[in-house]
């Protein structure tokens, strides 16, 4: 890494690895991409930090699935909820 940068969350180098992490962990990021955010990461604690934190944070949101699913909506109110974004769409002439 360049001297400017300053490991730290306001560091746009950091802030850019942010925004990807989330792509980097699911496997979304062309391979090119994916070797830019290793080779910032390797240099850079705060980011190793966030990316460790945000691992910790998926795995313990799988832990807490639950198979319980939420009762299924009311005809009427589908049919409410479907008029009043047919009148939304039509408002802004979509």
């Amino acid at each position: 890494m360049s001297q400017e940068h300053r490991h730290s969350p306001k560091d746009p180098a950091c802030l850019e690895v942010f925004a990807r992490l989330s792509e980097y962990l699911d496997g979304e990021l062309p391979p090119e991409e994916c070797a830019a955010v290793e080779a910032h990461i390797a240099d850079c604690p705060p980011c190793v930090e966030f990316l460790e934190n945000l691992k910790r944070c998926i795995g313990a949101s799988r832990e807490m699935q639950t198979d319980c699913r939420p009762e299924p909506m009311p005809k009427a109110m589908e049919d409410k909820l479907r008029a009043a974004w047919m009148q939304a769409l039509a408002r802004k002439g979509a």
